[in-house]
């Protein structure tokens, strides 16, 4: 079964009651969560239910290896990850026997983040589990507990391989949230081609996150990757001190409504402050309980100061009554003052490209002589010590101590911390209540995750206050610009193929390794079964016996399947005057992260990258506080293997089928973190990567575009422009992100000898978006004019056809010649 509703609708408790209940009879459960703060919040609330028969613990990276031998042999509730799943768990399933006899129920929680290539792993690591629970006698129900999704029956199936029930009525009660969709403003700044360069989001979400933290408003803000949290949390930070110590003589300290405990919180040095520039709210909507239709609201009028001088303040919607959620504090009704007097330097933050393996900090900052945000704070009688109030906030994500997780998360339920900068981490389920606003700082790749998120604030039924701040990319720009997109709009099918020769062969070795596999086990693993078994075996990976096929090797079969990470052989990362391990990052993605110049962040510390030695598997880095971030820029080659489907589009044709991608990091580009400002593209001389994988593309005859090109239309620019505008733009369609994507433009391709277009999944074998794309192709085309068209900038900008991963430096482009070139493509659409 699947339970697929809202945010704290109660799932939690649909899978409790049952699982509890077989617990006190004698049987065990096992328990999924993609993240551990889930996995330790769950087992919090567990201990407080002080049942003596339920016996739960966690079972993942934290647990010291001294009580997982308790574990083992004692735990009736047991709290795990994939990962654990796969790589300790299923291969010694002999020490688990007694668990997996009495097992009655798996819960997989919050499922829906199992997707593309990571879902598709996670489904193969689900039929091996089945496997080993029929192996010891048992056949354990699959409860499945996931946001809103569509077709959630059909997804469970896909993920489990059972026949799925679904529930997905929501008849929960809930409090209003106001939702604001918030776009920075275009800079007096230059970058590439001469294009304007825009406040960037995470500089915006600190300003917003000060500002409401001031005013009394517990808040969340989630960033999209590790240095942006740390960032957002530092340059917030920052802001308050300077607030504090130009205040601390002058204004009295608000008495808080959440009253902290004395529980206190990791120190954080305080790093850059940035002055808020006028942010543009481009739209406000209230949204009640029981409907997904856009309120009326009209957009919230800001002040349009000057950029370095902005009024802070919150979107609101139009009405003059205050959200609920800010009262009884007077901070709503409060003008801030005419003349704001802050005049330090914004601090942007790019998103990482490598999904948050790497993180920058940011420069120092001159402090402010008075900061504008004194406004929001409420009257006081009393005269206090500004001194803690940095304190109020602080970053949350993967990579810290555990023992600081759990404070971290504890400060936040109890007041003590009031403002959170923080990853997904807290995105799925930890129960943490009382939050008044959520800020997101750019998409945060689907409509599900965007509720989900949003979700996270007025979860004790109050009013709540969420902001969407875009991104300078072209899908956060079409949304500020189109909200339909967003409201009244059902969320995303969730996209995995578990089928996928290159997932499923690693996980048919693991599991000939855990128990040999036989003929009846091939319906378990799908209908592609039989033929990956022959590749297998005439590899050498696989031997085939009249009883079955069975693991040869000596090494650990796990190790062939990474389940998070893109495959090969992991580059280590290690300090050169130490020789301290730092981490590891997997090959195909250290050409991008750790390339020779590269910026590398590990827990906060900032490191320059020496030498990347591919050979050796190592990459040396050594300390440095640079100015600048890095953006690996490569080129690519696309050849067509098969085509498997086409149908006429407009006067073109759209094609899906298998390609070969041969891409080459060239450079990287410098940018610097104060500005945005552009510092130089130094080249790299790295080897190809080749890559099987499946592509979406289309074509348009010489008779089409003819009279383009005697418009005085650019083809090659034209192409080039809608081909990275539709890139940042498949996501709203495929449950992706545009790193697992890529594109390739030419005004005449060899294998087609037509104009052509392509957009491919940037996995082996594929990961099933470019087929979302090609059914989605005439909605996803059409978005994709409209972004261009929506951005305010003449000749391009990133935030409509320039991208920042482009090998060719972003040349040629051609704004105008894309939307005629999409014109015609869809002319009969």
């Amino acid at each position: 079964m699947i339970i697929s509703t809202g945010t704290a609708s109660g799932k939690s408790l649909a899978y409790l009651t049952p699982a509890v209940a077989s617990c006190l009879d004698g049987g065990t459960i096992l328990y999924l969560t993609p993240t551990k703060a889930l996995a330790a919040d769950q087992l919090r609330g567990l201990r407080e239910l002080r049942i003596t028969q339920l016996r739960a613990a966690c079972f993942d990276g934290d647990t010291p290896f001294e009580e997982r031998t308790w574990v083992r042999k004692h735990a009736n509730y047991v709290l795990t990850n994939p990962d654990m799943l796969h790589r300790s768990i299923l291969p010694r399933h002999a020490q688990w026997s007694s668990f997996f006899r009495r097992l009655r129920m798996v819960v997989v929680d919050e499922c829906h983040g199992y997707r593309g290539v990571f879902g598709s792993h996670v489904a193969q690591i689900l039929r091996r589990l089945r496997r080993v629970c029929a192996r010891y006698g048992s056949r354990p129900t699959f409860l499945l507990a996931s946001a809103t999704a569509s077709e959630p029956g059909a997804f469970g199936m896909r993920l489990t391989g059972l026949e799925m029930d679904e529930v997905t009525v929501d008849a929960s009660p809930k409090g209003s949230t106001t939702i604001a969709l918030w776009e920075p403003p275009l800079t007096e700044l230059r970058g590439e081609g001469g294009a304007p360069v825009r406040r960037t989001a995470t500089a915006e979400a600190a300003d917003l996150l000060a500002d409401l933290v001031l005013a009394d408003v517990r808040t969340l803000a989630f960033v999209r990757s590790r240095r942006g949290a740390e960032t957002v949390a530092l340059t917030a930070r920052a802001k308050l001190a300077d607030v504090a110590f130009s205040l601390s003589t002058r204004h009295p300290r608000p008495a808080t409504r959440h009253q902290p405990n004395t529980a206190d919180t990791p120190p954080l040095e305080p790093n850059p402050t940035s002055s808020h520039q006028p942010g543009t709210a481009e739209q406000a909507t209230t949204t009640q309980p029981g409907t997904a239709e856009q309120a009326t609201t009209q957009p919230a009028p800001l002040n349009p100061a000057p950029t370095l001088n902005r009024q802070p303040g919150i979107a609101e919607p139009a009405s003059t009554t205050p959200p609920t959620f800010l009262e009884p504090a007077p901070t709503a009704s409060r003008q801030p003052p005419t003349e704001p007097s802050r005049t330090t330097q914004a601090t942007p933050l790019e998103t990482d490209p490598a999904a948050g393996t790497s993180e920058h900090e940011g420069p120092a900052i001159e402090p402010a002589s008075e900061s504008s945000l004194t406004w929001a704070l409420p009257d006081a009688p009393a005269q206090p010590d500004w001194s803690d109030l940095p304190n109020k906030i602080a970053a949350y994500r993967a990579g810290y101590l555990a023992e600081d997780r759990r404070l971290l998360e504890k400060a936040l339920r109890s007041g003590t911390i009031m403002g959170l900068a923080t990853t997904n981490a807290l995105e799925l389920g930890v129960d943490v209540s009382g939050l008044d606003a959520v800020l997101i700082a750019g998409w945060p790749g689907t409509r599900a995750s965007l509720w989900q998120q949003a979700g996270r604030a007025g979860r004790d039924g109050q009013d709540a206050l969420a902001v969407l701040i875009a991104r300078d990319d072209p899908l956060d720009t079409y949304l500020v610009h189109h909200p339909q997109a967003l409201f009244g709009q059902p969320v995303e099918a969730i996209v995995l193929d578990p089928g996928n020769p290159y997932v499923l062969g690693p996980h048919l070795c693991a599991a000939a390794a855990e128990i040999p596999l036989t003929d009846d086990d091939l319906p378990i693993f799908g209908t592609t079964t039989s033929t990956v078994l022959d590749d297998l075996v005439s590899q050498g990976l696989l031997r085939r016996r009249p009883a079955g096929w069975f693991w040869t090797k000596r090494e650990r079969a796990t190790d062939l399947a990474d389940i998070r990470g893109g495959g090969g052989a992991p580059i280590q990362v290690v300090e050169s005057s130490t020789g301290r391990l730092l981490g590891s990052v997997d090959e195909p993605s250290a050409h991008t992260t750790v390339h020779t110049g590269a910026v590398y962040i590990h827990q906060g510390e900032t490191f320059l990258v020496e030498l990347l030695d591919l050979e050796a598997g190592v990459a040396l880095v050594s300390s440095a506080t640079p100015d600048f971030t890095t953006f690996a820029r490569d080129i690519t080659d696309i050849s067509i293997l098969a085509t498997q489907r086409s149908h006429p589009l407009g006067p073109g044709t759209l094609h899906f089928g298998e390609v070969e991608v041969t891409r080459q990091v060239v450079s990287y580009l410098k940018r610097r973190l104060q500005s945005g400002e552009m510092l130089g593209d130094e080249p790299l001389d790295l080897p190809p990567r080749t890559l099987r994988t499946r592509a979406v593309w289309w074509t348009l005859p010489a008779s089409a575009v003819a009279p383009l090109a005697e418009a005085g239309i650019d083809l090659g620019g034209a192409a080039h422009a809608a081909e990275h505008a539709s890139i940042g733009l498949l996501p709203l369609f495929a449950t992706c992100d545009r790193w697992d994507i890529g594109g390739v433009s030419t005004e005449l391709h060899a294998d087609t000898g037509l104009l052509t277009v392509f957009v491919y999944d940037g996995h082996e074998g594929g990961a099933g978006f470019a087929e979302r794309g090609y059914a989605r192709a005439a909605d996803w085309l059409t978005a994709t004019r409209e972004a261009i068209t929506s951005c305010e900038c003449e000749r391009g900008c990133p935030s409509c056809i320039q991208s920042p991963k482009c090998g060719n430096g972003n040349e040629p482009l051609d704004k105008r010649g894309a939307v005629r070139l999409l014109n015609t493509l869809l002319s009969s659409q």
